[in-house]
């Protein structure tokens, strides 16, 4: 059965390069298989990417540069004469076998509708991208209610049933769209096969300035859509810590310590609960003072990112 795979791509070729290759490399005939990428650099050519006796597996198209990613893998989807649709992100290294356990899994169980494989870290990975492989790993071999986009497996048919993915979320859109998925029927994530996000946060700066962009679409992420009970933390945890914040900065300013003190303390409430979770679950193979501080630069950049997307969505409502 014929599989297009669907990349949309902005700014490093580098990343975007070893994607297609673990592409080419996955077992399985590479005469059923197309690559589409859709890119959102000024200019991107297929010679770039390939060598010339398998550029004919590979297709480019521009997209508007200030379109989100949503529009872009749905420019792909609209191109793509496969069965199945892949959507990988454009700095993912898939195993070998990636293909073939897709189809093994989508086959196992009418009622699934979207199967993904686990994350698993690069050779070299620093504390950081293993915290956030294992944050991703915290459900594997069962049936999920949220797979991220940076590898999704399914049926054409199923994408248009849920009219593909929201163009008007600048992130979060993956949540929205595997929500919408869920409707149908299973999510399924798997370990019998895995990829590598090349393009893991490694560095804390990297982690502050990513979260703060993608927590500008997570209350507008909302709306279209019924919100699970185990959602709500995720959302709620930002602006209480952004209001508790404030309130540090004000009893520190009036000199008011108890108030100060309560007040630091309903900010490492959340994050110590968190923390504890994510030890638990990462069966204490990653330090707690790691944790800690994850989720200290975590929750800090979506607060700011959250805030900065609700002032976004006043001026849009005051300029209509």
């Amino acid at each position: 059965m014929k599989v297009s795979f669907i990349i949309p791509h902005k700014g490093r070729l580098e990343m975007l390069k070893e994607t297609i290759v673990s592409i080419l490399n996955l077992n399985y005939d590479q005469t059923q298989l197309e690559i589409i990428v859709v890119s959102q650099n000024n200019a991107l050519s297929v010679n770039e990417l390939v060598d010339n006796n398998i550029k004919n597996q590979v297709e480019v198209f521009l997209a508007d540069e200030q379109g989100t990613i949503s529009k872009s893998r749905n420019i792909g989807a609209a191109k793509a004469k496969g069965e199945y649709l892949a959507f990988l992100d454009a700095d993912i290294d898939l195993s070998n076998n990636w293909l073939l356990v897709m189809f093994e899994e989508m086959n196992r169980n009418s009622q699934r509708k979207l199967v993904s494989a686990h994350q698993v870290c690069s050779d070299d990975a620093p504390e950081l991208e293993k915290l956030r492989t294992e944050l991703s790993n915290v459900e594997v071999d069962v049936n999920v209610k949220f797979l991220p986009g940076r590898n999704l497996f399914l049926h054409k048919d199923t994408f248009k049933a849920v009219n593909g993915f929201p163009e008007h979320l600048i992130t979060c859109e993956d949540y929205f769209f595997t929500d919408k998925v869920d409707e149908l029927g299973d999510l399924f994530y798997t370990s019998k096969a895995s990829y590598i996000h090349l393009g893991e946060d490694k560095e804390w700066y990297q982690l502050f300035h990513k979260e703060i962009w993608r927590g500008q679409s997570n209350l507008k992420s909302l709306s279209g859509r019924t919100i699970p009970l185990r959602e709500y933390p995720s959302f709620l945890v930002p602006l209480w810590i952004f209001f508790f914040s404030i309130a540090v900065s004000l009893s520190l300013l009036f000199g008011n310590l108890s108030n100060t003190l309560a007040c630091i303390t309903f900010i490492a409430l959340p994050i110590f609960l968190y923390s504890q979770r994510l030890s638990r679950m990462a069966k204490r193979k990653i330090k707690f003072s790691i944790i800690v501080k994850f989720y200290l630069v975590y929750f800090a950049a979506r607060a700011i990112g959250t805030v900065v997307g609700l002032t976004k969505s006043f001026n849009v409502r005051n300029a209509a």
